[in-house]
């Protein structure tokens, strides 16, 4: 058996009860085969971007694993389906939404997966908890996670717990 690969994953909700959908959420992911849970960031409140609705709820977890990004990303897929996910149109309010950020240091692009995540580096809720969990993480093709931060100066993010 190889090495386990670290894999970032962005959890988000701005419908229901989200801290106790981010709470279930995680607890799925800790229960995902070939998985073991390694941390969650603090919780963060933000205001959707590029989009209208409800502030989020977010967070980042940290996952060791020996799943491949596709096949990662549809067990993320089926969670999300299991919360009553719904896509009618880009970026519509959600229930949860768990976003593949990294996925050790691959990079891919396919009609179905883009890792790294392609706005990780352009959102204030995906850096601050991802450098919250590793303040030397290195987004592959992008370089230092930290050195996106001042692109996100101006959007609004409240840390609310660790």
């Amino acid at each position: 058996m190889s090495d386990p690969i670290r894999a970032y994953i962005g959890i988000g909700a701005n419908l229901g009860d989200l801290a106790a959908t981010i709470r279930r959420a995680c607890d799925q992911l800790a229960a995902l085969p070939e998985t073991r849970f390694v941390r969650r960031s603090s919780l963060y409140a933000t205001a959707p971007q590029q989009a209208t609705g409800p502030d989020y709820l977010n967070a980042v977890v940290a996952l060791d694993t020996q799943l491949g990004a596709a096949e990662l990303l549809a067990l993320l897929h089926r969670i999300e389906a299991e919360h009553g996910r719904e896509r009618p149109y880009r970026n519509a309010p959600r229930t949860l939404d768990l976003d593949l950020l990294l996925h050790g240091d691959a990079r891919i692009e396919t009609a179905a997966l883009r890792v790294p995540h392609p706005r990780a580096h352009l959102r204030a809720f995906v850096l601050l908890p991802l450098l919250e969990l590793d303040p030397a993480i290195v987004i592959p093709g992008l370089g230092a996670a930290a050195a996106w931060l001042p692109g996100v100066a101006d959007q609004r993010i409240d840390k609310l717990s660790a």
